[in-house]
């Protein structure tokens, strides 16, 4: 396994193409917009060293044998599932932003149970093509990033329905030695902190539109593949030197739009190329696995927004008040409720015909349901401790300055026996996890992030069994 360092400067040997602010950024490794995204990733590599942690963040390869990072593992077990959704939680406490590395574990173990059944249907060699992949990031301690989101277009059209058949990934021609991609990935998380991307498509397919049923890995550096950086509130705090400011200055996250202009993948790296009646399978399981994702890491940010609140409270010297009292207890709750269902769903796995293990895909679906709610609740309790001053405060160089610094201090106090710059730096943290960049990761992604809210509710009508139901109702009532 690599170390934090070893992983740093791994990235420093790739030769991406990236675009932020209109300009290309030659060292996105020492950018100040990026590098606190970085950090977070760099989070996975430090506490899978550390011997406290190692029960979470490590685990023996199915392949190997030897001692793997969790994150380039496929889930064997219920106990995996569950020590994953804890893993999460901790990472998401150590970093009070996204760490980026779960889309490829999803994708990757959505993918392996996929690759084995259309083999067996189909005669092909995805399954082997993907365990050799899969064996070399396990060796190399890759980090993967799972690309699912196409930009879609016209949402009322299908693929090959598009005025630009370019609006969702596809096949644009097959050689000897391989196959040639175009197209675009949205909203794709952590993919320039990244060593390979897997490519997956993002809707069930019909026989029709095969040469969108592609799913591939390529090297983040990979000739014709370039990034657009997305742009976040408040992102240019970071260019200005000011730890408070930032509210979490050492850690974030980002997102791209990655554009695939005629990019070369060979064979031994393609796991599905035409195979529509499994695309549903693959984007279903994929779908799954993340929606169980978010009953951890959403949940350990969640745990630093409300300790952060506690101290605003404890700062403005209200945290005796009844109604803050109750506030911070229901933040608890709606936390707590979120990581149970990430439990739930994983206790509940069970396993696939290729052996590796599946969470319940109806929990699943509504641990993700009430991420869609309950984070912008805890953000707006949060806001609600906090205070006006989270968006009115000054900035840290009027605290410094010589005129304006010593009114900041004396006016901005709260408690007395608490420094000023204390509270500064707490209301920023709150601004920074529920308006500021962080919020990407907690509130919108909560929404959005492994699919908006109707394609759970979609799920959980599916996975329902409402004719079981019906029957159970049936025998109560004597009805035959």
């Amino acid at each position: 396994m690599k170390t934090e360092e070893q992983y740093i400067e791994s990235l420093r040997r790739l030769n991406l193409e990236i675009y932020l602010l209109g300009e290309r950024v030659t060292n996105p490794v020492d950018h100040p917009i990026i590098r606190p995204s970085l950090n977070s990733v760099a989070m996975t590599f430090r506490l899978a060293q550390e011997e406290k942690y190692k029960h979470f963040m490590t685990t023996a390869s199915h392949l190997t044998g030897k001692t793997i990072n969790r994150f380039t593992a496929i889930h064997g077990s219920a106990q995996d599932l569950v020590n994953k959704v804890k893993m999460q939680r901790l990472l998401g406490q150590k970093t009070a932003s996204c760490f980026q590395r779960c889309v490829g574990m999803d994708a990757m173990n959505a993918l392996y149970s996929t690759t084995f059944e259309a083999d067996k249907k189909h005669g092909t060699s995805y399954h082997s093509r993907f365990k050799g992949f899969l064996q070399n990031v396990q060796e190399e301690d890759w980090v993967v990033d799972g690309a699912m989101t196409d930009v879609k277009g016209d949402r009322s059209l299908r693929p090959g329905q598009q005025a630009d058949p370019d609006l969702y990934l596809r096949v644009v021609e097959k050689r000897n030695d391989g196959i040639v991609v175009r197209g675009a990935k949205a909203h794709q998380t952590g993919m320039v902190n990244s060593h390979e991307v897997i490519a997956m498509p993002t809707i069930a397919l019909r026989d029709d539109e095969k040469d969108y049923a592609v799913s591939f890995a390529a090297p983040t550096d990979a000739k014709g593949l370039f990034f657009i950086y997305g742009r976040q509130s408040c992102d240019t705090r970071k260019l200005e030197g000011s730890a408070i400011d930032v509210g979490n200055h050492q850690y974030g996250g980002h997102e791209v739009l990655a554009i695939f202009d005629e990019v070369f993948v060979p064979w031994e790296r393609v796991f599905l190329c035409g195979e529509t009646d499994f695309v549903g399978s693959l984007v279903e399981r994929f779908a799954g696995y993340h929606r169980q994702s978010y009953g951890g890491c959403k949940v350990g940010v969640g745990d630093v927004l409300i300790g952060a609140a506690s101290l605003a409270a404890d700062f403005n010297g209200t945290a005796k008040a009844s109604h803050i009292v109750d506030k911070l207890i229901e933040m608890i709750h709606l936390n707590e409720t979120l990581y149970s269902c990430g439990l739930a769903c994983s206790s509940e796995g069970y396993p696939t015909p290729a052996g590796n293990y599946e969470i319940d895909m109806l929990l699943a679906n509504v641990c993700k349901q009430n991420v869609t709610r309950f984070p912008y609740e805890i953000a707006r309790l949060a806001e609600d401790i906090a205070g006006g001053l989270m968006v009115t405060m000054p900035s840290e160089k009027d605290l410094r300055n010589e005129r304006t610094g010593p009114y900041i201090q004396k006016y901005l106090k709260g408690v007395a026996s608490i420094p000023t710059e204390h509270r500064m730096r707490i209301l920023r943290l709150i601004e920074n996890i529920t308006l500021g960049t962080a919020a990407v990761g907690y509130r919108t992604e909560s929404m959005h992030g492994a699919g908006p809210p109707q394609a759970q509710r979609i799920m959980i009508r599916r996975q329902a069994d409402l004719e079981a139901k019906k029957n159970l109702a049936r025998n109560i009532a004597g009805i035959e």
